[in-house]
């Protein structure tokens, strides 16, 4: 009885496991995880409050490459983000770059908006049209400004 009731133990985590490492398969896969391999593009932003290596770079929500390194410039105290592009898209000239969120408290990301200029960015080159998102703290101070109802008129 013991014997078989080994087995069965025995099968059944083998089962466990087949199934566990399924899951992990497909939930790497359909998670787009991967650092997408392309050609290198810089940007300039004066803040990258919570962006990392490693976020994705969307165009549309779309993953269209990653964030691969991030330096600050000692001269003009900038941060310099180094990013990796698919190499079946190629960005205009005038691609607007902004640090933004999946939500309130989502992931940061960069999101990038083509432009419309017939020059586009070569590998190597950089998004000269950058914007950094407004941090928590700031958003949650000016609402809490513009709810108060204060209009500079005095009563």
């Amino acid at each position: 009885m013991t014997t078989h009731r080994n087995a069965m133990e025995t099968v059944l985590g083998a089962v466990v496991l087949v199934v566990a490492t399924v899951f992990l398969v497909f939930a790497y896969k359909t998670a787009n995880l991967r650092p997408v391999k392309g050609y290198a593009v810089s940007a300039r932003f004066s803040r990258l409050d919570g962006l990392k290596v490693g976020n994705d770079v969307r165009i549309s929500g779309v993953k269209i490459g990653t964030v691969m390194a991030m330096t600050l410039d000692r001269d003009t105290y900038q941060a310099n983000v180094t990013l990796s592009v698919d190499s079946s898209i190629r960005l205009p000239s005038d691609t607007v770059a902004t640090v933004t969120s999946d939500g309130l408290l989502g992931e940061k990301f960069l999101s990038l908006e083509p432009g419309v200029e017939p020059d586009e960015i070569a590998p190597g080159g950089r998004i000269d049209n950058t914007q950094s998102a407004p941090g928590l703290e700031q958003l949650i101070g000016h609402f809490i400004y513009s709810s108060t109802g204060k209009t500079g008129s005095s009563n």
